[in-house]
Formats: C-alpha cells, structure tokens, sequence
C-alpha cells in the first residue's frame, strides 16, 4: 500500500486520523486560505481541502493525501479562526444564541483519483453574557480554532445542541467519510 501523507500540521487533525491506524507522514500545504470574493463558507472548505491535497500530492508522487479544511459559516459569511482574544470574543458575542453551520471537508488524492465528502454540522450556542464569554476564553484560549471554541474541551459548554452525523468533523476531520474513502482507495480500515 502507498504512503499515506496528512496535508496538515493541525494537530487537532492528526490524533483524529491517528484514531483508524493507519501509519502517515503529516506535511503543511503551502496554500493561501484567503478566501475568493463572494466565495461562500462551504464552497471554501471544499477548495481549501482539494488545493491542499493537490499542493502535497504533486510533492509526494505515488503517496495518497488527505487535504482537510473547516469553515464556520454564520448567515452566510464564513468565521474564521481568531487569531487572538478581542476577536474571539467578538466572535463568540456574535454567536451567543444562533447556529452556526460548520463545513468539514476531506478531499483523498494519489493526484489521479479523487475521492471527496463535505459534512456539515450545526452548533447552536446558548445566549452567551459577556462574563461567561470572557472567562471561557481566558480558561482555554480558543485562537485556532474557526468559531473560537474546542467542543473537545470546556467549549461544549456553550452549547444548546451540536446537530451532527459525525462527532469528529466538528474538531476538523470527519472520521465517518474519512474511514470510507481510504476503504475506497484500497486502505484496510476495520
């Protein structure tokens, strides 16, 4: 069987896929997340995910890779990772009490073959006070992270629902789709 390459650094990512046992090597995509104008959130992850693939894949001949990205989606418009404190709790003040839509690309390619899913999962937050705000940032430091929560951590705690067919697409790669198109690719996944 061929290498199996994460086009990825996120950590959040490789102890997800690390969960099917299956050995890969983790290599960072060299690709501008900058979204196109107009570009709606879930047409983003399906992009970001195939250019990430792709980028590794012409790299690494012969090897499939796994591209992934995730985007959050209020009203429309995508919500990106924070990057710091003010914006993440600007983020979760604009969130507190509404769903947000979260796109979980995976995209598995040996650069002739595609094999792709999109899950989609809606997380509706409870109405959020700035003090509960506050400290929920301060305890975990949600930077990295699209919507600027872990719901693998004390970020469940905001929630009224999580809508979901795949728990770990939320944390950033839907394992349900992902076991499928390795199987589909010829991998042995129990």
């Amino acid at each position: 069987m061929p290498d199996l390459i994460l086009a990825s650094t996120s950590t959040y990512r490789a102890e997800l896929l690390q969960r099917l046992r299956v050995p890969f090597q983790a290599r960072r995509p060299l690709v501008d997340e900058t979204p196109l104008a107009g570009e709606p959130p879930q047409s983003l992850a399906v992009r970001l995910a195939r250019t990430k693939a792709q980028t590794v894949a012409e790299q690494c001949q012969g090897a499939w890779v796994i591209g992934s990205d995730q985007t959050a989606d209020l009203d429309g418009a995508p919500v990106g990772k924070p990057g710091g404190r003010a914006a993440a709790l600007a983020q979760l003040e604009a969130m507190s009490g509404r769903t947000v839509e979260f796109h979980t690309s995976v995209c598995l390619t040996d650069g002739t073959r595609w094999l792709e899913a999109t899950d989609v999962t809606r997380v509706v937050l409870r109405p959020l006070p700035a003090d509960q705000i506050a400290r929920y940032v301060d305890a975990e430091t949600p930077y990295d992270c699209a919507g600027s929560f872990k719901c693998e951590g004390l970020g469940i705690s905001l929630f009224e629902a999580i809508e979901t067919r795949d728990p770990t697409a939320l944390i950033g790669l839907p394992l349900i789709a992902t076991a499928r198109l390795l199987r589909d690719a010829g991998f042995r996944i129990p």
